[in-house]
């Protein structure tokens, strides 16, 4: 029997993953599964294909969390393989020793894996028929950023590999399944006479493990434009079509700003509640909270993000979570460029404004010297969902706008964003690869000389490393701001008698003005009195309002006053819904106010959140 690697380490190339990516590499990954509801799990197998490096590979080692390992095959063969003690961070590493090593730079090699997930898997969430819209159907869905593929499936689950997939996907009649990927016609593969169907998909462009996913339950779809449909039970699913009218318009600015669009489809699905981000940019599949659903359209620029998605993060990819913001500071530059196109600049400065807000936010949650608050944060021996915030989405759009200002405006900087992806399409990259070629780019335009000096002037460090707050602050058009922060500032200085409000004050206002009024009175020393409190519900109606964000951002505004009537319009919320972006922030400022309620909505609650939400609540809650 061949001997197995004594060390157990993560990879000098992303210290979240232990798979040996250095030395080789999955090229393409085919899952065949069978969906089984009453045990909650998905059995079968993986086959990967690999590729080596650098030579000689006596060994393939791949991430597993959650999982239970059966038989490993290698070229046919079975072969025995060792599934180490779990990692509270990385999970288990699986090794799989080579009787022939590779010797050739080049040389291919297939692995299968056979295996079952268990319900300890992060990456997989299974609804039960009353955790869903219509009552009746079970429901499952994956997320598998950061690095929850690995309990999923047996891979290398880490950013630094780009590979293609392919599945077979067999779940119980009528459920329909849908993948992160393109499916072999519209109706299932094949329907078993014992009521199992079985679905096939193909991803034919090269992405990372985490894009991997999958949803099964009772879908409908409706066609929005010529590439997309908008999938949801279909008790949501006339809603959600009315929503999204617009993806059309989003991926053509994207293509017109940047390239073609690569993924053939751009599909919407509309999950349920427990989804715990606002939305997952899926290849082929984007994923959306229904908090979403605002019945005005006033939230979708969440799917202009997604969208942009589609190149800076998809095809332009991190090579590890240190660099998150080479996909997400990225992302947000790009989205709020696609919204300012379609909407005028004034709404991309005024967006702008509201992550700055939001990054002040974050960076006062983890404290202004915590190295997490850097733009390129030291994640060693980390967890990335510990070190998750708005920073890397924020900080890095104040680099990229500081650096667009700085180099000479939209003319001259939008050239470079469609050539960044042209440069680096199909690889993932480092904050090291993205400025070398950054000075390559302006050092060869017109006036490259002088540009190639404004560069240097640049406090990289800073930027780059430092903790707090960005070395500089960007001014932003504060056109739409301005009137939302006059009648923040009145409700600051008005006292007593002298409150001289009207019910019309918001007439006027959109749902990011809004916004910005309570943030601001928020983001103040001093909670806002109850008195005022009271009179602004009484005047303006906000505990009503089904808007999430302005629900969330007036909650928010209470809970820091400790204002005992919103307390039950918290619970009621924190029990509708499971996106992170609301329930984290709600619970721990419930948690000031109120410890022992805090607690109580949590357990009353917890079984409808996604995994990943519930173990980052009950770190928030010091459970």
């Amino acid at each position: 029997m061949a001997s197995f690697a004594a060390a157990l380490s993560t990879s000098s190339l992303d210290p979240a993953t232990y798979a040996n990516v250095e030395e080789v590499q999955t090229r393409h990954l085919h899952l065949d599964l069978k969906v089984d509801f009453t045990q909650k799990a998905l059995s079968g197998s993986v086959r990967l294909q690999l590729q080596a490096l650098r030579t000689p590979v006596r060994q393939i080692t791949l991430d597993t969390r959650a999982l239970l390992v059966n038989r490993v095959e290698v070229r046919g063969k079975d072969t025995p393989f060792k599934l180490h003690e779990p990692s509270q961070a990385f999970g288990s590493a699986l090794h799989i020793p080579l009787a022939d090593p590779l010797t050739k730079e080049g040389e291919e090699v297939e692995v299968v894996v056979h295996y079952q997930t268990t319900e300890a898997s992060p990456a997989i969430q299974w609804l039960d028929p009353a955790q869903t819209v219509g009552k009746t159907h079970p429901y499952l869905f994956t997320q598998c950023q950061a690095i929850h593929a690995r309990s999923l499936v047996p891979c290398q689950d880490s950013p630094a590999v780009k590979l293609t997939y392919s599945a077979s996907i067999t779940a119980p009649s009528p459920l329909r399944v849908l993948m992160s990927a393109l499916g072999k016609g519209s109706a299932p593969a094949k329907t078993n006479p014992d009521g199992w169907v079985t679905y096939a998909f193909d991803q034919p462009t090269r992405m990372p493990s985490y894009l991997i996913a999958m949803v099964v339950g009772n879908l409908e779809g409706r066609e929005v434009g010529p590439r997309t449909t908008v999938w949801s039970e279909p008790e949501v699913v006339a809603e959600a079509e009315w929503e999204f009218q617009e993806t059309e318009k989003f991926l053509a600015t994207g293509e017109d700003l940047l390239t073609p669009y690569e993924w053939g489809r751009y599909d919407l699905l509309v999950l349920p509640s427990s989804f715990p981000y606002g939305g997952m940019e899926n290849p082929c599949l984007t994923f959306v909270t229904p908090t979403l659903l605002a019945g005005d359209r006033t939230l979708v620029d969440v799917v202009a993000h997604e969208i942009a998605h589609s190149w800076t993060g998809n095809l332009v990819t991190t090579q590890n979570w240190e660099h998150f913001w080479l996909n997400e500071g990225w992302t947000v530059f790009v989205e709020r460029k696609i919204m300012g196109r379609l909407h005028g600049e004034p709404e991309r400065q005024f967006s702008a404004i509201l992550g700055l807000s939001a990054l002040r936010e974050s960076i006062q949650h983890f404290g202004p010297t915590n190295p997490l608050t850097a733009l390129v944060p030291d994640l060693q021996g980390m967890d990335p969902d510990d070190a998750f915030s708005s920073i890397p989405y924020e900080k890095g759009f104040h680099l990229l706008y500081y650096l667009e200002t700085l180099l000479g405006g939209p003319k001259v900087f939008e050239p470079y964003m469609r050539a960044h992806v042209q440069e680096f399409q199909g690889k993932s990259i480092q904050t090291s690869q993205w400025k070398d070629f950054l000075y390559k780019y302006f050092a060869a335009t017109e006036g490259g000389k002088e540009r190639v000096v404004l560069l240097d002037q640049v406090d990289w460090a800073k930027w780059l490393k430092a903790p707090g707050m960005p070395p500089v602050e960007n001014k932003f058009d504060p056109t739409l701001a301005e009137k939302a922060r006059a009648l923040a500032r009145r409700w600051e200085k008005e006292d007593g008698e002298s409150l001289d409000f009207s019910s019309r004050d918001l007439d006027g206002f959109n749902s990011n003005q809004k916004v910005l009024f309570l943030d601001h009175l928020s983001s103040q020393e001093k909670p806002l009195a109850h008195a005022k409190i009271s009179l602004m519900e009484e005047l303006y109606g906000l505990t009503g309002v089904r808007n999430c964000e302005v629900r969330f951002s007036w909650q928010i505004l209470g809970l820091k006053a400790s204002y005992e009537p919103i307390y039950g319009p918290v619970e009621k919320f924190l029990g509708e819904q499971g996106r992170m972006k609301y329930v984290r922030p709600l619970y721990r400022a419930l948690n000031q106010c109120d410890s022992s309620l805090a607690k109580r909505v949590f357990k009353e609650h917890r079984s409808s959140y996604h995994p990943i939400a519930t173990r980052m609540i009950e770190k928030d809650l010091g459970l």
